[in-house]
């Protein structure tokens, strides 16, 4: 005879998450950041935190006395950013800031005062009316001259949303011939590039390219030209993305055209800085719920083509998108103190 069925046994509840040294770390840091505890509150127990647990937590943070020191730095902190940000206030009364002028190289003593000393980033136009490059660099002249070679490019860039960051585990050894086939037969792609990082021009090999280097601007020094210039080529579509030097230089378009957008280093504190000399914004593809603060930046835009050189002055944040083909040719042996120590975040899981 078959005994009847016993009691259903309810299964046991899911194990309750603790609220752990990583769960403190993010509620403070969200404190830190103006985040409501009831908003908190609702991330907490949704990631499966006891209500209870999680609200006492919330509690506690206000009354630990290394939040308490973190709050005090933070004051410091913010006055730092009032500081900036009321400076950037000042140089945005000039009407024309928002414009990156192209102009004729001015005197020295003009370039000085109003684009290094002053901070201004410009585009000159003519310095390079002497220089061979102009009427030689081409892709098929890199082929001809190079193409045995072997030369340093980053590839597989579009699987990795940080590829810049990342740019060390990028790098290929390629057949400087094979490269060049590869751009003109590829198309617009961000997925292969030929950066600075190549260090060619350290390479006796390829000094021709330098012997094609005409009359530099009056502030540069022509005798360190070999060790602190940089040769750049790619398809349309590669990107540099938002980030800032820690020097001072020039970059002058040989072929193709490069759109290159701006944001002046006072408005640091908006960009979300949070590793190395990167932002994690993207002007192209701009997330202003994720990055609500990059919402008010304002960004100075323009296009640089066969010719035009670019200063980029200290410390501003900038761009690149290829809108051709391009080649270029950056250099940074300015005459005038270019060496400069910044103090980098290295947050990577922010």
């Amino acid at each position: 005879m078959n005994k009847p069925p016993g009691p259903l046994i309810p299964p046991a509840p899911p194990p309750r998450r603790p609220i752990d040294a990583g769960w403190r770390q993010w509620i403070a840091e969200q404190r830190l950041r103006n985040c409501t505890p009831e908003s908190m509150l609702g991330t907490m127990t949704s990631a499966g935190l006891d209500s209870a647990e999680a609200a006492a937590a919330l509690a506690q943070v206000e009354s630990d006395p290394v939040f308490a020191a973190a709050r005090r730095m933070q004051q410091l902190q913010r006055k730092l950013e009032s500081v900036v940000a009321n400076l950037q206030q000042v140089w945005e009364l000039d009407p024309r800031y928002a414009e990156v002028e192209r102009i004729p190289e001015p005197d020295l003593e003009t370039f000085l005062q109003r684009y290094v000393r002053g901070c201004r980033p410009v585009v000159l136009t003519g310095v390079t009316s002497d220089w061979p490059a102009l009427q030689r660099w081409s892709p098929a002249d890199l082929k001809a001259r190079f193409g045995h070679l072997e030369v340093e490019v980053q590839q597989e860039r579009n699987a990795d949303p940080k590829f810049e960051e990342n740019k060390l585990d990028h790098r290929h050894k390629v057949r400087l011939a094979d490269f060049v086939d590869r751009v003109l037969a590829g198309g617009p792609t961000n997925d292969y590039y030929m950066t600075a990082n190549n260090e060619v021009l350290r390479r006796p090999e390829f000094a021709p390219l330098l012997a094609d280097i005409g009359t530099l601007p009056r502030v540069c020094d022509r005798s360190r030209l070999a060790e602190l210039s940089s040769f750049w080529f790619g398809p349309a579509g590669t990107v540099t993305p938002l980030h800032h030097d820690t020097l001072m230089l020039f970059h002058t378009q040989i072929v193709g055209r490069k759109r290159w957008r701006f944001v002046s280093p006072l408005q640091t504190p908006r960009l979300y800085n949070h590793h190395n000399v990167f932002s994690a914004v993207d002007l192209d593809r701009p997330d202003f719920h994720r990055h609500p603060e990059a919402a008010g930046v304002r960004v100075l835009d323009v296009v640089a083509g066969p010719g035009d050189t670019v200063f980029l002055p200290l410390g501003w944040w900038h761009q690149v998108s290829a809108l051709d083909t391009s080649l270029g040719f950056s250099y940074s042996n300015l005459a005038v103190p270019n060496h400069y120590v910044y103090q980098n975040p290295d947050i990577r899981n922010w």
